[in-house]
């Protein structure tokens, strides 16, 4: 199995990185660079390409062998450094630490591979600690940073690296993807994929977890039936409350088995007692779980305005005349209806509001009043 099996709807983009991992060839003759920016729309595939390439390039094949895949995929190869957050912003001491490792050797691979997804959480400050690094590399390490767009990061950051971009794969290798990979039944990988609009790690959620499915349709159509103020203010609550209850599916799980792995670690049976001198490290824990669960719910909500996007583009089509490539199929009905009740005007005016509320909710404005805003203008 090559470690690019796995990367759908990217081929140009694998074929760059694989002839780099390979030394490069005649044609590409010194494609092979220190640092690396993979872009992307969410749902993209950045990180899993960031993680494919990486593998290569501390595998003896360009194709990966079987080791190194696992150990890159659990995050263990002593020569891989993954720069993670789920926080809102990636901190500057994690920065910091990161590159500092960046300078070891490697142990025993070709390179020391370094992964920073989410690079575009980094404040100025903190892409200042990084940017050092990326002026003077050690020549064995290798930088691969993973972002939407390259103007999410520095000038400075985006003259230092190659860029990579990636676009959206269709609903079809989507599809594909889920039924070879995960063994998801053709007519549920092919709904997932088409609700999820290609996002690859939510089409998978949306086939895996038939709650995450019922949540999406009570969204949608909860919004279909907003037609005055009073169900507007009860409906952004609401959405509010689902994008909770998402977080909490997400993240429940994850949380307890990595509080149970720490006290593992420091020696601490199930349900025993935490010996003072060790409490400081679980508060750190739970800290950290805090403002996981923080950016999971901000997370949510765009995931519920990307959803709320897609139904409004659905509407818009429908008004337009155009119902062969309709998203929420399963909804035809209340998208119909909505579309005799308003313009293609006032749709495309709440698709504004939309956006704009993607904007002010990452802004760090509640998420409440950003969807009541958008949820009022919305009224027909």
């Amino acid at each position: 199995m090559s470690v690019w099996e796995e990367i759908i709807g990217q081929p140009d983009a694998v074929a760059l990185l694989r002839a780099a991992a390979a030394g490069g060839t005649a044609e590409r003759a010194g494609s092979m660079t220190h640092a690396w920016l993979i872009t992307g729309p969410p749902g993209s595939g950045r990180s899993n390409l960031a993680y494919a390439f990486a593998a290569a390039l501390l595998s003896d094949s360009v194709d990966g062998d079987a080791d190194t895949r696992a150990q890159v995929a659990a995050r263990s190869h002593p020569d891989l450094t993954a720069l993670v957050t789920s926080a809102m912003t990636i901190k500057i001491d994690d920065v910091r630490e990161t590159v500092r490792r960046s300078y070891y050797a490697p142990s025993v691979s070709r390179y020391r591979v370094v992964v920073v997804e989410d690079a575009d959480r980094m404040a100025e400050r903190t892409s200042n600690t990084l940017l050092k690094a990326l002026e003077e590399p050690p020549a064995e390490t290798v930088w691969i940073l993973c972002a939407p767009s390259e103007t999410d990061l520095l000038p400075t950051i985006r003259s230092r690296v190659r860029s990579v971009r990636l676009r959206t794969p269709s609903v079809a290798d989507v599809a594909d993807l889920l039924n070879t990979r995960d063994g998801i039944d053709p007519a549920t990988a092919e709904q997932a994929a088409r609700l999820a609009q290609s996002h690859i790690g939510m089409a998978r959620r949306l086939a895996t977890d038939s709650q995450a499915r019922e949540r999406r349709e009570e969204t949608l159509r909860a919004a279909l039936g907003v037609h005055d103020v009073s169900a507007a203010v009860l409906m952004a609550a609401r959405l509010v409350e689902i994008a909770g209850d998402d977080a909490k599916a997400y993240t429940g799980a994850r949380d307890e088995a990595e509080r149970e792995r720490v006290l593992r670690s420091l020696g601490v049976d199930p349900g025993g007692t935490i010996p003072p001198a060790l409490r400081a490290q679980l508060r750190d824990l739970e800290a950290d779980q805090k403002r996981r669960a923080k950016r999971g719910v901000i997370d949510g909500v765009d995931r519920i305005l990307t959803d709320l996007l897609s139904l409004y583009r659905d509407i818009l089509m429908t008004q337009l005349g155009r119902t062969d490539d309709t998203i929420n199929v399963e909804l035809l009905d209340g998208i119909r209806a909505a579309a005799a009740e308003g313009t293609p005007e006032l749709t495309l005016h709440t698709m504004d509001a939309i956006h704009g509320a993607r904007r002010r909710v990452e802004g760090n404005v509640a998420p409440t009043l950003a969807l009541e805003a958008m949820l009022i203008s919305a009224i027909r």
